[in-house]
């Protein structure tokens, strides 16, 4: 069936439409035709109590009550989650170093302790993992229900920006912390670079095209790792520096890491995908935005 005679009986539903990667898609959907139901959270409205322990019971929760949702309704054939690529991680359970392989394989050890990380992205890491893990048991006809699941463990996603949320400018602090001397954005990039060995990277463009690759293809089942760049921050410094020279990269930033991992991940590449944006287009899209915006 081609993307247009599917587009016009195809009805999507994306949850957190007002996001970063959220608005992203929908104007994408949109473009191609499809008929899209939105959600929104209303920061205003918040709940006075809530009958959940912590954040990573609440986000299990949620997750389940999606998929459980989905079931019920007997019209969704597909529920795609984006989830992050903090649930894998190569490092070894018993804390002796990192295996020297990226993919879908792997789970993060939600038992140790990292050196760049402090309570809140502990608990954005054990919520990510473990509500991506909740969701998995819903596929295949697990849990009695016949839906297909699709988990796309994203990396840091970069690019062109259509909204100005907090979480975008989370993301553009932590992408462009090399040339803005922004301290909280390259803690945050280390962890990352902790947690997984080195960063993975990919822009906006290619994480919406990845979700609407896997809703059209019936063979796309299962967990995906969904980055097109995995570098070191020591790369990413020397980047800015060679194609940025405007920007002043602090020596500290020279002397990163150097670890040999590969990125061993191919599930999206061999279902068909491509990705058309590599560091140096990421990272050029994050400083155009951020000069527009007048962030730079």
């Amino acid at each position: 069936m081609s993307m247009e005679t599917s587009s016009r009986c195809c009805k999507v539903c994306v949850t957190g439409g007002a996001g970063f990667i959220g608005s992203w898609l929908v104007k994408k959907l949109l473009d191609k035709g499809y008929t899209v139901h939105a959600t929104l959270r209303n920061l205003k409205d918040e709940a006075r109590g809530s009958q959940y322990k912590s954040v990573t019971e609440a986000a299990i929760a949620g997750a389940r009550n999606i998929a459980v949702s989905c079931i019920k309704s007997g019209t969704v054939k597909k529920l795609i989650y984006t989830a992050s690529v903090v649930s894998a991680s190569p490092l070894k359970e018993d804390e002796s170093g990192y295996l020297d392989f990226m993919d879908e394989t792997l789970w993060t050890p939600l038992n140790l302790q990292f050196s760049h990380a402090n309570e809140l992205h502990n608990t954005y890491t054990s919520s990510k993992t473990l509500a991506e893990k909740e969701l998995l048991s819903f596929g295949n006809n697990g849990n009695g229900g016949g839906l297909e699941v699709v988990t796309l463990a994203c990396g840091l996603v970069g690019g062109e920006m259509l909204l100005s949320s907090t979480s975008t400018l989370q993301t553009v602090s932590t992408l462009l912390s090399q040339i803005t001397d922004n301290a909280d954005g390259y803690y945050r990039l280390r962890f990352l670079e902790e947690i997984n060995g080195k960063i993975p990277i990919i822009h906006v463009d290619d994480v919406c095209e990845a979700h609407i690759f896997c809703m059209l293809n019936p063979s796309v089942q299962g967990r995906y790792l969904c980055a097109s760049s995995f570098v070191s921050s020591l790369e990413m410094a020397n980047c800015y520096v060679k194609n940025h020279p405007e920007f002043h990269v602090k020596q500290e930033f020279l002397d990163g890491p150097k670890r040999e991992i590969k990125w061993a991940s191919t599930k999206l590449l061999q279902e068909g995908f491509v990705y058309k944006y590599d560091t140096k287009m990421i990272l050029d899209d994050c400083v155009k935005y951020a000069r527009r915006m007048g962030y730079l």
